[in-house]
């Protein structure tokens, strides 16, 4: 990232401090910068609630994440793959993925505890849904943006439908496919602190974090965790652009 990409945010950082210490923002409804910092330093070292500590927090949400996300991802990649590839698979499937879709995933949370109780797999169900759906959106859009005289062109040279299908189809999907996962993993990360905010039985979390600092009236905290989520987002963000320009320079 360029120098320039930083001075906004660096300047907003000041002008709260500044609007902070000359105590115009009251810190138990907004703590500057620094309390927050000094929060995260209180997480990472004493733990919330004390004992747990961040990075035990941390890993758990990852694994929730992980769980979901990559379930949603290997069903949702190859569904989406023939539902742009055949029209019938499209039709026959796209009533259901329509009446399902517009419901919010956190809707989901009482049935996902009836079903699996409170818990990991509660909370990588919800993951799932909220990844699935773009993921599957971004795969079908990707195949069906192939110019078909592409396919009409590997027809004539006597592709079979096999070899259209990796070779055209796949390769062609791919830049839209790595857009589904990046919004996928977005919701889903969303998703998980809020699953976690209905309760976890192990423990940890980062939404359950944040909702015992509520519980105990630390919004300095509150905000380090957010400042948390947010980072970790970015660098999953990150890795993925990463391996995706991997893939599409290898492509080419």
């Amino acid at each position: 990232m360029k120098k320039e990409s930083y001075l906004l945010p660096l300047l907003l950082i000041l002008i709260w401090q500044g609007l902070s210490s000359l105590y115009w923002i009251p810190d138990y409804k907004l703590p500057s910068p620094i309390a927050i910092l000094l929060g995260l330093k209180d997480l990472l070292w004493i733990g919330m609630p004390p004992g747990n500590l961040l990075h035990k927090h941390v890993l758990y949400s990852l694994y929730r994440v992980g769980l979901g996300y990559g379930v949603a991802a290997l069903l949702a990649i190859p569904l989406g793959l023939l539902m742009g590839w055949s029209p019938r698979i499209r039709r026959m499937i796209n009533p259901l993925i329509e009446l399902v879709r517009p419901i919010p995933p956190l809707a989901w949370i009482p049935i996902a505890i009836v079903w699996f109780g409170i818990g990991i797999q509660s909370a990588a169900f919800i993951i799932f849904l909220g990844a699935f759906f773009p993921i599957l959106l971004n795969t079908i859009a990707g195949v069906l943006s192939i110019n078909p005289i592409l396919v009409e062109a590997a027809r004539t040279l006597h592709a079979t439908e096999k070899k259209i299908f990796l070779k055209v189809l796949l390769p062609g999907s791919i830049p839209s496919i790595f857009v589904g996962m990046r919004i996928g993993i977005g919701i889903g990360w969303m998703t998980l602190v809020a699953a976690e905010f209905t309760g976890v039985k192990e423990g940890y979390g980062v939404g359950y974090m944040i909702m015992t600092a509520r519980d105990i009236q630390r919004p300095d905290q509150i905000l380090a965790g957010m400042l948390v989520i947010g980072l970790i987002g970015l660098l999953i963000n990150a890795g993925l652009r990463t391996f995706e320009s991997r893939v599409l320079r290898w492509r080419g």
